[in-house]
C-alpha cells in the first residue's frame, strides 16, 4: 500500500514529521507494510522545480492508494501558481470532506458532549476555482466591479448526499442539512431539491432543514443537537471553523477529502509560517487527519488491521491530551512538536473499547 506524504509549507515539513513518527510506530505496532513516499509539493516545489505542483508530484498523487497533504502557504504564491489542495480535489474528484468535531482530552474550553461530523461538498460551490470549466469563476468587467459564480449540480450533491446519510446510519441517524434558500433561491433551492430526493433512500434517517447563520448561532449554542451536518462548499468550510474552535481549535481539527477511490488527509489549520521552524506547532490536526485516511482506507479494502491502527491513534491522543503535562504550547502545556508525538507514541496501546469503532 502506498500513501503519498506532502509537507507543504509553513509548519508543514515540522508536523509531518512528527505524524509519520506515529504513523510508522503504529504500523510497525501492527504489522501492516504502507510505504509513505515524500514529495514535493508548494514553496518547495516553485524553488527547485518552477512550480507548486511538479509533473511528479501529480503522478505519485494519480497513483497512490491515499495522500497526507500538509498546510500550504498559498497567499504567498505567485499569481497564477497552482493550488495543490484545490487541484487534489478537482482532479481527483475529492467530493467529500469530512469533519469531526469532538471534545478531546481535558481541554476546558471544550463542550463536553459535542460529537458532530460536517460533511462538506469539496468541489464547487463559491469557490471560483472549481466553478470553471475553462477560465476563472471570478472576474472584473470594470475597475470598480466584480463578479463570483457559485455553482451547484444535482451529480455533485448527490453524491455528496449519499456520503452523509451512510455516514448517518452508522451514528445516530440524523442529518441537519445547512443551506441559504430563502436568498440564493436558486443554487440552494437545487441543492434542498437533490438532497431531498436522496433522502427518500434512507427512510430511517431523520432530516433536519436549517439555515446557514441560524445553524452557526446553534452550534456554539447547542452543538449537541447535532450528529452529521450537510452542506455546500464555502458554507461546510466556514461551520466546520467555528465547530473546531468551541471544541478545542483549529491545531486539534481533523479533516479527510474522499472520493470513492482515493482519499486525502488534510489537517483544517493553515500553515502558520510565523512559528514555523519553531518545534512549537500542534501535530494533532495532521495525525488525527492521517487516522481518519486508515479507517478510510481500512472499509475500502476491508483490512481491520488498519481500522485497529487508527482507532489505537485517536486513543492515544485522547489519552495524551487527557494530561496538562502532555499538552503542547498552544493548549497551555510545555511539549514541543517532536515531544508531543514522542508522548502519542508512549500511549499507543490496545484499547478493547476502541478496536472496531468508526472513527468518523
Amino acid at each position: 500500500m502506498k500513501i503519498l506524504v506532502l509537507p507543504g509549507d509553513g509548519i508543514g515539513p515540522e508536523i509531518t514529521y512528527a505524524t509519520l513518527m506515529v504513523l510508522n510506530h503504529a504500523i510497525q505496532r501492527e504489522k501492516i507494510n504502507i510505504n509513505f513516499e515524500i514529495q514535493d509539493v508548494g514553496l518547495k516545489a516553485l524553488e527547485n522545480h518552477g512550480t507548486t505542483l511538479p509533473d511528479t508530484t501529480w503522478r505519485k498523487a494519480e497513483e497512490a492508494d491515499g495522500i497526507i497533504l500538509a498546510p500550504l502557504s498559498t497567499y504567498e504564491y505567485p499569481y497564477g501558481c497552482i493550488n495543490p489542495s484545490a487541484e487534489f480535489r478537482t482532479k481527483l474528484n475529492l467530493f467529500a470532506n469530512f469533519r469531526p468535531c469532538k471534545k478531546i482530552g481535558i481541554l476546558k474550553d471544550s463542550k463536553q458532549k459535542m460529537d458532530l461530523v460536517i460533511v462538506r461538498e469539496n468541489t464547487e460551490g463559491f469557490y471560483s476555482s472549481r466553478s470553471m470549466y475553462r477560465g476563472c469563476g471570478e472576474f472584473m468587467p470594470d475597475p470598480r466591479t466584480a463578479f463570483a459564480i457559485r455553482k451547484i449540480t444535482v451529480d455533485a450533491t448527490t453524491s455528496i448526499s449519499n456520503a452523509a446519510f451512510a455516514l448517518a446510519r452508522k451514528r445516530k441517524q440524523h442529518v441537519a442539512v445547512i443551506h441559504k434558500a430563502n436568498v440564493l433561491q436558486i443554487s440552494d433551492g437545487l441543492f434542498l431539491k437533490t438532497v431531498s430526493e436522496v433522502a427518500k433512500n434512507y427512510p430511517e434517517i431523520t432530516v433536519t432543514n436549517m439555515l446557514v447563520d441560524s445553524a452557526a448561532a446553534m452550534i456554539i449554542r447547542d452543538p449537541e443537537r447535532f450528529d452529521v451536518i450537510l452542506t455546500t462548499n464555502m458554507f461546510g468550510d466556514i461551520i466546520s471553523n467555528v465547530a473546531s474552535e468551541i471544541s478545542g481549535g483549529l491545531g486539534l481539527a481533523s479533516s479527510l477529502n474522499a472520493s470513492n477511490n482515493i482519499a486525502m488527509a488534510q489537517a483544517s489549520h493553515g500553515s502558520a509560517p510565523d512559528i514555523a521552524n519553531k518545534n512549537i506547532s500542534n501535530p494533532t490536526g495532521l495525525i488525527l487527519s492521517s487516522s481518519l485516511l486508515l479507517a478510510w482506507l481500512a472499509e475500502k479494502h476491508q483490512r481491520p488491521d488498519l481500522l485497529r491502527a487508527a482507532s489505537r491513534i485517536e486513543a492515544a491522543i485522547e489519552k495524551t491530551l487527557s494530561h496538562k503535562s502532555t499538552l503542547t504550547v498552544d493548549l497551555g502545556g510545555e511539549l514541543g512538536t517532536k515531544e508531543f508525538s514522542q508522548a502519542v507514541i508512549s500511549n499507543y496501546s490496545s484499547p478493547t473499547q476502541t478496536e472496531n469503532k468508526e472513527i468518523v
